[in-house]
C-alpha cells in the first residue's frame, strides 16, 4: 500500500511539474533550475516520508484497536461459552436429581404393589370362595324343585298314557285329543 501512495503523489507531482516546463520560455535547464528541482525532491521526499509514517501509524492503531477488539470479542465469546456450558452442566445434574427421584419412587411404588398384589390375591380367592358357594347352595336349593319336576313329568306322562287308552275306546275322548293336539 505505501508503493501506490508513493506512486500517486509521485505522478501527482509529475504532473504538475511537467506542464510547467513546457511552458517555460527559456528551454535551457539553469543551475537555479537544478537547485529548486532539487529541494522540490528534498521536500517531497520529506513529504513522502511524512505521509508514509502517517499512514504507518494510523496502521499500527487501526491494527491495535482491531486486535484489542478480537481480543474482547474472544474473552466475551469464551464467557459465553463457558455460562453456556455451566447452564448445561446445571440443567444435566437437575435432569439426574430429577431421574433418581423418579427411580426412588418408582422403587418405593413396586414395594407398595407387592402390597397390592397380595392384597389382590386375597380378594380373588375370595370371590372364588364365594362363587363355588353360589354353586354349592344354587344345587342344594334346586335339587328338590328338580326332583318335583320329575315326578310331575312321570304323572303327565302317565295321564297322557291313560287319555289315550281312554280314547281308543271312546270315540268323544279320542275327536278330544285331536282337537287339542295330544
Amino acid at each position: 500500500m505505501n508503493m501506490t501512495v508513493r506512486r500517486a503523489v509521485l505522478m501527482l507531482v509529475f504532473s504538475m511539474v511537467l506542464p510547467l516546463w513546457a511552458y517555460a520560455g527559456d528551454s535551457s535547464f539553469t543551475q537555479q533550475d537544478r537547485e529548486r528541482l532539487t529541494r522540490l525532491e528534498v521536500r517531497l521526499d520529506d513529504g513522502l516520508k511524512a505521509t508514509n509514517q502517517h499512514i504507518d501509524d494510523g496502521l499500527k492503531a487501526t491494527n491495535q484497536r482491531i486486535d484489542d477488539g478480537l481480543k474482547a470479542t474472544n474473552q466475551r465469546m469464551d464467557d459465553g461459552f463457558k455460562a453456556v456450558n455451566q447452564r448445561m452442566d446445571d440443567g444435566f445434574k437437575a435432569m439426574n436429581q430429577r431421574m433418581d427421584d423418579l427411580n426412588h419412587r418408582m422403587n418405593d411404588l413396586n414395594i407398595r404393589m407387592s402390597d397390592m398384589y397380595g392384597l389382590m390375591y386375597v380378594l380373588i380367592g375370595g370371590m372364588l370362595t364365594l362363587m363355588g358357594f353360589i354353586l354349592w347352595d344354587r344345587r342344594t336349593t334346586l335339587a328338590p324343585v328338580v326332583r318335583k319336576n320329575r315326578e310331575f313329568e312321570e304323572r303327565e306322562e302317565k295321564v297322557e298314557k291313560i287319555l289315550k287308552e281312554l280314547a281308543l275306546k271312546d270315540p268323544n275322548v279320542a275327536e278330544t285329543i285331536k282337537h287339542v293336539g295330544l
